[in-house]
C-alpha cells in the first residue's frame, strides 16, 4: 500500500512509464496478490461440498470480502488466513500458485483463459452480478488490456511474490524449531517483524478505487468508534501520504488526514488537510452533482463549521467568531435537512464558544433566532427543567426523523449534563445509562463493537463522578479503568477522563485530610481546566488556613467567571468566599455573598446549588445566634440534598441539623431538652455514617467530638468515653484545622 515501483510496470494507467494523475480511472488492475485470490476462488469452486465442511465454508465466505476489498498483503499472510479457515484448501492454493510461479508464462495465460468458464453453462459456478462475479470480470478485463511486455512484468512480479512468500514460510518454520531461549526468540521476532513490513511495502502497489474507499471508510469508522483499533497516527499518515502521491485530488483522503492530525493536536497539518479537502471537494464537482445548485453552498457551510470547530478545539476563539459569523448568517436561510444538521451543530459550537468569550453571545442569539425558522428549539437562561426538556424533545424529533445518530447521542449526553446541573443525579444517571445501552443507528464496520465518540466519553465520566459522589469509589475506579482502555492517553477524548480522574482523586485526598496530596493534584487539574484548577487551589489554601491567599485567588476567579458568564462557578466561588468570612468570625459580611449566590441559583433554576446556598445561610444564622430560623431554613433545603445530593453533602446537612437542634434546646426545660439532644445524637449518627462512606475522617472527628459532649450532658458515661477515645485517635492521626468546630460546616 506504500511503494509501487515494480507493480506499476503492468499498471494499465501507465503510459510511457508515467502514471496518470488520477489512478482511479478504472476500478481494478491485476497484481500478484489478486492472482493469488483468484486461485483461491477457483479452488473453492472446484472443491466439492463434501470435501469442505459447512463451518469451513462459512469461514471462507466471511474471509472473502476483506480479501477482495482490502489492500494487497504478503503471500505468507494470505496462506495463514486461508489455513485458519480451511487447512485443506490452503494446501491446494499453495500448490497451484507454486506450479504457476515455477512453470512458464503460458501457465498464467491458461489460468486466466479458464476463469471465463466460471460464467458458462445454464447453472454457472459464479453469478456475474455477485461480488465475486464482479471481481472476476474486472480481473479478466484488466488482464486482457495488458500488452505483452506488461504481461511479462506481471509474471515476473508473481514469481518474486511467490519467492518472498516461500522465504517467509521457511523463516517461520525455522523460528519455531530453533527459538528456545526466550530472549533470543524475542530478538528474532523483532527482526522478523521488520522484514515483514519491508515485504509488504515491496509487494504492495497503489490502491484501486475500491481498495482506497474501503481503507478510508474503515479507518474513519475506527477513528470515530474505536480509535484503539485504527492505525497509529504515524502509520496512517504514511499510508495517506502514499495514497495522495498518486491522486492528490482525492478529497476523502485529505479529510481523513485532517482527523488523523487532530489526534496528535497538530494544528498546522490539520488546518492544511481540512482546507485541501474542501478545495478538492468543490473542484471535483462532487457536491454540485449530488446536491444540485446548492452543492457548493453546502460545502462552504460545512467548511466554515469544521474550520471553526478546529479553531475552538485548539483555543483560537477569536478566529472562531470571525469564521462563524458571516458564513453562518448567509447560509442559515436554506430550509433543508442538511442545513438543519449544520444549524444545530453551529448553535452547539456557538454555545461552547459562549463559555469562553462573552462577546460571542450576540452571534449566538442571532443564530438561535434563525434556528426558529427551521423549528429548532431555543433554550434561554433560567428555563425550567420541564420546558427545557420539551425543547430538547422537539430537537430530538428532528434528529430521529433525519437519522442523525451523532446528534441523538449528543442530545442524550447534554441531558445528562443538564440534569446534573439542575441537581437531579437520579435523572442524570438514567440518561447516562440510556446512552451507553443504546445501539447506534449507524452500522459499525470492521468488527467494531463499540462507539467511542465524545458523547460516550462524557456519559462515562458523569457515571464515574456520580458513583464517586455516592462513595462507590470501587465502581468509579472500574468506570475510569474502562475509560482508560476505551480512550487511551494519546486519543483525542482522553482529556475528559483525565480531568474526571484528577477531580475524584482530589476530592478523596481532601476528605482524608491529605492536603499536600490534594495540592499536588492541582497542577494536573489546571493543565486540563484552568478555571477548575484555580478554584481547587483556593480550596486547598482555605483548608490549610491560608485565608488571605485563598481570598485573593477567589476574588480574581470571581471576576474572571463573571466576565465569562460561568454562572455555576460564580456561585461556587461565592459560597467559598462566604465560608472564608465566617471562618474568620465575620458571618455578617458573608450574608451578602450568600444572598447573591441564592439569587443566581434561583434565576438559573439551579436547584441543587440553591439548596447548598440555603444550607450555608442556615449555618450563618446559627453562628449569629438564631438557631430556630436556621432550623426552619434547613427544612426547605434538606429534602433535595437527601434525595439527589452527594454523600458528603448529606452528611453536612445532617450535622448542621444536629447543631441547630442542640442550639435550640438551650432554652427548653429539662425533659424536652433531653429529648432534643437524643434526636440530635441520632442525626449525628446518620451524619457519621455518611462521612464514613466517603472516608472523611476530619468530619467524623468533628461528629464524635460533638457526640461526646452531648453524651456527657445526658450523663451517659460509657458512650461518652467511647466517642472520646475515637476522637483522640482521629485527632492524633489528623492535623487540626485551628478554628472552633462550630465555625466549620
Amino acid at each position: 500500500m506504500a511503494s509501487v515501483h515494480e507493480s506499476l510496470y503492468f499498471n494499465p494507467m501507465m503510459t510511457n512509464g508515467v502514471v496518470h494523475a488520477n489512478v482511479f480511472g478504472i476500478k481494478d488492475w491485476v497484481t500478484p496478490y489478486k492472482i493469488a485470490v483468484l486461485v483461491l476462488l477457483n479452488e473453492m469452486s472446484r472443491t466439492g461440498e463434501g470435501a469442505v465442511s459447512l463451518m469451513e465454508r462459512r469461514r471462507l465466505n466471511q474471509l472473502l470480502l476483506p480479501l477482495l476489498q482490502g489492500p494487497d498483503i504478503t503471500l505468507s499472510k494470505l496462506y495463514k488466513l486461508i489455513e485458519e479457515s480451511c487447512p485443506q484448501l490452503a494446501n491446494s492454493v499453495q500448490i497451484r500458485i507454486k506450479l504457476m510461479a515455477e512453470g512458464e508464462l503460458k501457465d498464467m495465460e491458461q489460468f486466466f483463459d479458464d476463469l471465463s468458464d466460471s460464467f458458462s453453462g445454464t447453472e454457472p459456478e459464479v453469478h456475474k452480478t455477485s461480488v465475486v462475479g464482479l471481481f472476476l470480470r474486472h480481473m479478466i478485463l484488466a488482464y486482457s488490456k495488458l500488452s505483452f511486455s506488461q504481461v511479462f512484468k506481471l509474471y515476473t512480479a508473481l514469481q518474486q511474490y511467490f519467492q518472498n512468500g516461500e522465504k517467509k514460510t521457511v523463516e517461520d518454520a525455522d523460528m519455531e524449531l530453533t527459538s528456545r531461549d526466550e530472549g533470543e526468540r524475542k530478538m528474532e521476532k523483532e527482526e522478523l517483524d521488520v522484514s515483514v513490513r519491508e515485504e509488504e511495502v515491496s509487494c504492495s502497489g497503489p490502491l484501486s478505487q475500491k481498495q482506497a474507499e474501503f481503507f478510508l471508510s474503515q479507518q474513519a469508522s475506527l477513528l470515530k468508534n474505536d480509535e484503539t483499533k485504527a492505525l497509529t497516527p504515524a502509520s496512517l499518515q504514511k499510508e495517506l501520504n502514499n495514497l495522495l502521491k498518486f491522486n492528490p485530488d482525492f478529497a476523502e483522503a485529505h479529510y481523513l488526514s485532517y482527523l488523523n492530525n487532530l489526534r496528535v493536536q497538530d494544528v498546522f497539518s490539520s488546518t492544511h488537510s481540512l482546507l485541501h479537502y474542501f478545495d478538492r471537494l468543490i473542484l471535483t464537482g462532487a457536491e454540485s452533482k449530488s446536491n444540485g445548485e446548492e452543492g457548493y453552498g453546502r460545502s462552504l457551510r460545512y467548511a466554515a463549521l469544521n474550520l471553526a470547530a478546529l479553531h475552538c478545539r485548539f483555543g483560537h476563539y477569536l478566529s472562531l467568531v470571525n469564521r462563524q459569523s458571516s458564513p453562518c448568517r448567509r447560509q442559515l436561510g436554506l430550509p433543508r435537512s442538511p442545513t438543519i444538521t449544520c444549524v444545530s451543530s453551529t448553535v452547539c459550537w456557538l454555545y461552547v464558544l459562549g463559555q469562553k468569550r462573552s462577546d460571542s453571545y450576540v452571534l449566538l442569539e442571532h443564530s438561535v433566532k434563525k434556528a426558529v425558522h427551521f423549528g429548532l428549539p431555543r433554550a434561554f437562561a433560567g428555563k425550567t427543567a420541564n420546558k427545557l426538556m420539551d425543547a430538547l424533545k422537539d430537537s430530538d424529533l428532528l434528529h430521529w426523523k433525519h437519522s442523525l445518530s451523532e446528534l441523538i447521542d449528543i442530545s442524550i449526553a447534554q441531558k445528562t449534563a443538564i440534569w446534573r446541573l439542575y441537581g437531579r443525579s437520579t435523572m442524570a444517571l438514567q440518561q447516562a445509562q440510556m446512552l451507553l445501552s443504546m445501539n447506534s443507528l449507524e452500522a459499525v464496520n470492521a468488527g467494531v463493537q463499540q462507539n467511542n465518540t465524545e458523547s460516550f466519553a462524557v456519559a462515562l465520566c458523569h457515571l464515574a463522578e456520580l458513583h464517586a459522589e455516592q462513595g462507590c469509589f470501587a465502581a468509579a475506579s472500574e468506570v475510569l479503568k474502562h475509560l482508560k482502555e476505551r480512550f487511551p492517553p494519546n486519543s483525542q477524548h482522553a482529556q475528559l477522563w483525565m480531568l474526571c480522574d484528577q477531580k475524584i482523586q482530589f476530592d478523596r485526598a481532601m476528605n482524608d485530610g491529605k492536603y499536600h496530596l490534594a495540592d499536588s493534584l492541582v497542577t494536573g487539574i489546571t493543565a486540563l481546566n484552568s478555571i477548575e484548577g484555580v478554584y481547587r487551589k483556593a480550596v486547598v489554601l482555605q483548608a490549610q488556613n491560608q485565608m488571605s491567599e485563598a481570598h485573593k485567588l477567589l476574588q480574581k476567579l470571581l471576576v474572571h467567571c463573571q466576565k465569562l458568564k460561568n454562572t455555576e462557578m460564580v456561585i461556587s466561588v461565592l459560597l467559598s468566599v462566604a465560608e472564608l468570612y465566617w471562618r474568620s468570625s465575620s458571618p455578617t459580611i458573608a450574608l451578602p455573598m450568600l444572598l447573591q449566590a441564592l439569587a443566581l441559583s434561583k434565576e438559573y433554576r439551579l436547584q441543587y446549588l440553591a439548596s447548598e446556598t440555603v444550607l450555608n445561610l442556615a449555618f450563618a444564622q446559627l453562628i449569629l445566634g438564631i438557631p430556630e430560623q436556621a432550623l426552619s431554613l434547613l427544612h426547605m433545603a434538606i429534602e433535595p440534598i437527601l434525595a439527589d445530593g452527594a454523600i458528603l453533602d448529606k452528611g453536612r446537612a445532617m450535622f448542621l441539623v444536629a447543631k441547630c437542634q442542640v442550639a435550640s434546646a438551650a432554652s427548653y426545660d429539662q425533659p424536652k431538652k433531653a429529648e432534643a439532644l437524643e434526636a440530635a445524637i441520632e442525626n449525628l449518627n446518620e451524619a457519621k455514617n455518611y462521612f464514613a462512606k466517603v472516608d472523611c475522617k476530619e468530619r467524623i472527628r468533628d461528629v464524635v467530638y460533638f457526640q461526646a459532649r452531648l453524651y456527657h450532658t445526658l450523663g451517659k458515661t460509657q458512650e461518652r468515653n467511647r466517642c472520646a477515645m475515637l476522637f483522640r485517635q482521629l485527632h492524633q492521626e489528623l492535623p487540626s484545622h485551628g478554628v472552633p468546630l462550630i465555625n466549620h460546616l
